[in-house]
């Protein structure tokens, strides 16, 4: 793995998020689209998480999110940051907070 510098780490703008509504996207079996609550914004992202969490056990769940990545359309569905997440070992479970 490539190491990154100090000043490559701080153009990150990473924040904790609430996410206050998701949905299922038509045709994908492993994404969610969620509406995340960063505090000054609201914002929509697409997360691959449905293996690991039911929709309806998303709602009020704190996430972190990678703000200030370059939006993306996924599955017709533009993304406006990313969920940063962690598998965690021996299990077939992912951490997001």
């Amino acid at each position: 793995m490539e190491n990154i510098t100090y000043d490559e780490f701080k153009k990150l703008d990473i924040r904790v998020g609430e996410i206050i509504a998701a949905e299922e996207i038509p045709g994908a079996d492993r994404l969610y689209k969620l509406k995340v609550n960063i505090g000054s914004e609201e914002r929509e992202l697409v997360a691959g998480i449905k293996a690991f969490y039911a929709i309806d056990s998303l709602i009020g769940r704190k996430i972190v999110v990678l703000t200030n990545l370059e939006p993306k359309v996924i599955k017709g569905v533009q993304s406006h940051g990313m969920l940063l997440a962690a598998a965690i070992p021996d299990k077939s479970d992912l951490a997001i907070l």
